[in-house]
């Protein structure tokens, strides 16, 4: 449809809405039903026997099925149907391992879905975007990314950047009452039209949507919309040339294998192809790129249920390197319920009791209750509070629920304690027009009628030193006379002497015009106006931020805060949480508009508090951080915050405050505003790191000691220690559970009292390497021991022999496991059982190994023997040493550490 062509009315009739009070709960649903969610469909998803296609496409996997037909061939039926039997169980394991990491990242996506605000039933709702259906009434703000395609039927001042659908650059300019007869009018010129995608700049608006999904002007476009990409993270690539760097190593040790066995010590051809293919299935730790996948989406859980959101897995990682948090104050470094303590009127200073955002309390001059009549400008400043306020603040079941700014909401909340409300004063004094506030002017005001009778009032909020900048009278005990400089002086002393308080300081002012002004900018309303007063709210510290910090500096984590607050506000409250310890540390960020890029990082290598900054200060400061070598994260809320969100190595938004803009650019999402979250996610991003290093190192010892086994027995001339079904059993019983249990490893004890990692170091260092080796070797010399052993005491059962190496293998690696939770500390200290994960993992793992040995049938397929305890006498004390090897190191290097 032509939506741009119709007139309001003809749009609010096609789609049977209502232009004041939105769809009904009911109707939308009803909507919901016809017209389906809001949103592009995005990748497909493979199906189970697609994915089942790829499992079984894999190179060493076609081989193997190739050696098990041929096994089928030459008599070994029971050989081939086992192998086939054990690859078929590997290629499930991974399937279920790969649903359960996209069950995982889709749950997070469901988390992370974008806002919108809509009216319904006559009142303001927050919900997800994809619940939008065509008739709803969408509000939209500064920050907003447009929901779904709508026909504006209400604009102030409304800017919105199309660049993502036309390409133009320059923000568009709507205006709801434009209208348009001719056919051909460009996308680009309907004013009255707002795009789905696109992002509000400035102003506000209000429009009707006329298409969701596919029936938008970007899905029209779109063919399909992944919301979470492929992108493999560093650590995934450096693990796959890892693995691929192995299997290529793996392969020339299994010709080795192949051509010694059947060249030098005549065994037959196909008995040597099944040993060399077994082992390389069994070496090539091929399950470490999904098990990595596994383990980081599960990290991502993790830090979903802690309040963090992270969208992309590369996050997750690089958040474990981070050595600076560039921190916004409001909301995330404090609690983000703002509470007007101080009102400053008729040059009297009246104190207001009550916290948060219920209207309890009372307004005091030296301790005694007042009325709004007690001063005679109060009338005004209150009312001034409440209407250049676009907050609201409703109780609901109890609990008073604000939306909008928590700035506003305390405006609102105050002005109630006095039953001064919005509705009361909307209703007396409806406004009619604005001039929305932006950071620049860090103003906006407001129209009204009825204040002065046949006359329309501006109602002006904002920055103190910028409005008692443009002001050159007072409303003095309900008189006008004009604000001389002694005035004004002692008006800044009052601004600066709140701030000192650590209090948020806004002003108040207005103007009286004949009628409403042609002219609705800046330049030409917003100066010459009348001063009333103002007020001082404090947003108190979060309690948890103390101890957050104290944690960020044990952990070589430097916290720095960025605000657009003053800077005696900043300071007080940096000095309060332990960020900065005087006014030394802390600077205006007017100031690195003046200086040189290498005097900005000299300066940001001390500075802890940077305050009144704008978004290019924001950009400067994380630039600077960069250059100095940090890994620097950066947290936002606003759109002017979304510069320095996407040029920090990780962007952090608010969940709660921050704009769709914001989130969009962000890599994690914080769902409580709450700066302590971050250093949470910060130690869950080490944590992982960690766990993934222990699973690699176990990993690699026990392939690399069971392809030691067999090369030196074969070189050797004994009779090889595994056949391929034992080799392919062992790999699906040590491989997967252990590991995926060591993934979840708790933290170590003080893995946030150390400096935080290089990014650029290998997986692999010079401590890991000799850990590998060592246990390589140590489970070599273990297995090969108890294998011989079994020979020269059973030199007519091999079966025994066999046996014997195959348990002292399986449990040596078991035991290997719990050696691995740590690279420095000595299991016996950790708690050997604490990772109940693990416990299962290698309980689950002996009950396999188990029934393969002692289960009469089962132990024929695999061509093994019960074992007596004359075999376990031999196994047990093999399988220790290995492990008693580990631990010794550990115990030496953790003295010497200590």
């Amino acid at each position: 449809m032509d939506w741009h062509k119709m007139s309001e009315q003809e749009v609010i009739d096609t789609l049977k809405t209502d232009r004041k009070n939105g769809l009904s709960q009911s109707a939308a649903e009803e909507k919901l039903k016809e017209y389906g969610t809001n949103e592009l469909e995005g990748k497909k998803k493979k199906s189970f026997l697609s994915k089942l296609k790829d499992q079984l496409l894999d190179p060493m996997i076609i081989i193997l099925v190739i050696a098990a037909i041929i096994s089928a061939f030459i008599g070994e039926a029971v050989d081939a149907f086992l192998i086939i039997a054990i690859v078929i169980i590997n290629a499930l394991l991974s399937i279920y391992q790969e649903g359960k990491a996209e069950q995982s990242i889709e749950a997070l996506q469901k988390m992370a879905s974008p806002k919108a605000k809509v009216i319904r039933d006559s009142k303001i709702r927050e919900i997800d975007s994809r619940n939008i259906v065509p008739g709803d009434l969408v509000v939209l703000e500064t920050g907003d990314i447009v929901p779904a395609d709508l026909r504006l039927i209400e604009s102030s001042n409304l800017k919105i950047d199309e660049s993502s659908l036309t390409g133009e650059s320059v923000a568009v300019e709507k205006d709801y009452r434009e209208t348009y007869e001719e056919d051909n009018v460009s996308l680009g010129d309907r004013k009255n039209i707002a795009y789905s995608s696109t992002i509000v700049t400035y102003g506000r608006g209000l429009g009707l949507v006329v298409g969701t999904a596919y029936e938008t002007e970007i899905g029209k476009i779109a063919t399909g919309l992944d919301a979470v990409g492929d992108e493999e993270t560093p650590l995934q690539k450096k693990l796959k040339v890892l693995s691929k760097q192995l299997g290529m190593l793996t392969v020339i040790v299994c010709l080795l294998v192949f051509a010694v066995g059947y060249f030098m010590h005549n065994n037959t051809a196909i008995e040597m192809l099944m040993t060399s293919v077994a082992l390389g299935v069994a070496a090539i730790p091929e399950g470490l790129p999904a098990i990595v996948t596994i383990v980081l989406s599960l990290g991502m859980g993790r830090m979903a249920e802690k309040n963090a959101i992270v969208k992309k897995l590369l996050a997750v990682e690089t958040l474990g390197t981070t050595t600076v948090i560039c921190s916004d104050k409001t909301g995330t470094l404090t609690q983000n319920e703002m509470t007007v303590k101080k009102i400053f009127v008729d040059d009297t200073d009246i104190d207001l009791t009550g916290t948060g955002y219920e209207p309890k309390g009372s307004l005091e001059i030296d301790g005694r209750e007042i009325s709004v009549d007690d001063t005679k400008s109060i009338y005004t400043m209150l009312n001034i509070m409440t209407l250049t306020n676009d907050a609201t603040l409703e109780e609901e079941n109890g609990k008073y629920v604000i939306t909008g700014d928590p700035t506003e909401a305390a405006l609102l909340t105050a002005a109630g304690k006095v039953k001064v409300t919005k509705q009361a004063a909307n209703d007396s004094y409806p406004r009619v027009e604005e001039i929305p506030f932006d950071s620049d002017r860090k103003m906006m005001t407001t129209f009204h009628e009825n204040f002065v009778e046949n006359k329309v009032v501006s109602f002006t909020k904002g920055a103190p030193d910028i409005v008692i900048e443009k002001c050159n009278r007072i409303l003095l005990d309900n008189k006008i006379i004009d604000l001389t400089d002694d005035i004004r002086k002692n008006l800044l002393e009052k601004n600066s002497e709140y701030a000192k308080q650590a209090l948020r300081v806004l002003a108040y002012a207005f103007n009286v015009h004949e009628s409403l002004p042609q002219s609705l900018d800046s330049e030409s309303i917003e100066k010459d106006m009348i001063f009333v007063g103002l007020t001082g709210m404090i947003d108190p510290p979060r309690e948890e931020v103390r101890d957050a910090i104290v944690e960020c500096k044990s952990a070589g984590v430097i916290p720095v805060m960025i605000t657009g607050d003053y800077l005696e506000t900043a300071v007080a409250i940096a000095k309060d949480l332990g960020i900065a310890e005087d006014e030394s540390q802390a600077m205006m960020g007017k100031e690195l508009s003046n200086m040189t890029d290498e005097e900005i990082r000299e300066v940001v290598k001390t500075t802890r508090v940077f305050a009144r900054v704008s978004p290019e200060n924001k950009v400067q400061i994380v630039r600077a951080l960069k250059e100095n070598g940090h890994i620097a994260a950066m947290t936002g809320d606003g759109v002017n915050d979304a510069p320095a969100i996407k040029k920090a190595d990780i962007g952090i938004a608010m969940g709660i405050t921050g704009t769709d803009v914001a989130k969009n650019t962000a890599e994690v999402i914080l769902t409580d505003d709450n700066f302590a979250t971050i250093v949470h996610a910060v130690a869950e991003g080490r944590v992982i790191y960690s766990n993934i290093r222990k699973f690699v190192g176990f990993l690699l010892s026990c392939n690399i000691a069971e392809v030691l086994i067999v090369f030196l027995s074969i070189v050797f001339n004994w009779d090889t220690p595994f056949l391929p079904i034992q080799l392919l059993w062992l790999n699906l019983v040590t491989d997967a559970f252990p590991a995926l249990a060591l993934g979840v490893e708790a933290a170590e004890p003080g893995i946030m009292n150390k400096p935080p990692r290089d990014p650029n170091e290998p997986i692999i260092d010079s401590k890991m390497r000799f850990t590998i080796a060592s246990q390589s070797i140590a489970i070599t010399i273990a297995s090969l021991f108890a294998y011989r052993y079994g020979l020269s005491h059973f030199p007519d059962h091999i079966e025994a022999a066999r046996t014997i190496a195959f348990t002292t293998l399986i449990s040596s690696e078991l035991l290997r496991s719990y050696s691995a939770r740590s690279e420095n500390i000595p299991v016996f200290k950790l708690g050997l059982f604490s990772n109940k994960k693990l416990v299962l993992g290698t309980a689950f793992s002996a009950v396999l190994m188990l029934l393969v040995v002692y289960v009469p049938g089962v132990n024929d397929l695999f061509k093994l023997i019960p074992l007596h305890w004359e075999h376990w006498k031999v196994i047990i004390p093999c399988a220790l040493i290995p492990f008693a090897i580990g631990e010794i190191f550990k115990a030496i290097r953790y003295k010497k550490d200590k």
